[in-house]
């Protein structure tokens, strides 16, 4: 069995909807899953003068939040974050700025790792941003699993570097998004499996 840690960071609710449906269909296909958010640092003012973040911020309010030690226990992490200027969000970010005690001690080698995003625009960064999380994924030495074009859909979502959707103002998933996240998730477990775990 795979433990696998989904963690991610949501403003609207997008990639909070990736990371669901990755945990579904990794939990279906037997992987020992953690679903977790990153803490939101953008101060409560700003949050609430919009009230789609307001609204997403208070429906995950009890989700369990991301701890350096949910990497520590995985196999396999899975990490999504929307598009911020062609880069991850802070929030995100700053979550990764705590793991350098975890990582200095090696503790995050090894392990299988695929990122996702999503963005309002075709074209509004999501490739940079899972590239930025792909360039930490190598400072932890960890195995990169991207999906490629190894399954039709990818021809469809056309992303060789992880799983990106296009919101534009849709409120839902797509059956595309969905067959590429699962396309993605089910990659990362079997090459976990194929691997010599401790």
């Amino acid at each position: 069995m795979v433990n696998l840690t989904i963690v991610h960071y949501s403003s609207y609710g997008t990639a909070h909807a990736m990371a669901s449906r990755i945990a579904e269909t990794a939990e279906k296909a037997g992987a020992e899953v953690r679903l977790r958010r990153v803490r939101e640092t953008a101060p409560p003012e700003v949050v609430e003068s919009v009230d789609a973040w307001a609204e997403h911020a208070r429906s995950v309010a009890d989700m369990p939040v991301a701890e350096p030690d949910d990497l520590v226990w995985a196999d396999a992490v899975i990490m999504g974050s929307g598009t911020r200027y062609g880069h991850v969000t802070s929030q995100l970010q700053a979550f990764i700025d705590t793991l350098g005690p975890v990582w200095q001690e090696g503790k995050l080698a090894d392990k299988v790792y695929a990122a996702f995003t999503s963005s309002s625009t075709p074209h509004g960064g999501q490739e940079s941003t899972i590239l930025a999380m792909l360039t930490t994924f190598c400072h932890f030495g960890g195995i990169i699993v991207p999906p490629g074009y190894t399954d039709e859909v990818k021809f469809q979502d056309g992303n060789p570097y992880g799983v990106g959707v296009v919101t534009g103002g849709q409120e839902t998933l797509t059956d595309t998004d969905n067959a590429a996240l699962d396309h993605l998730v089910n990659r990362v477990l079997r090459v976990a499996e194929g691997l010599e775990l401790d």
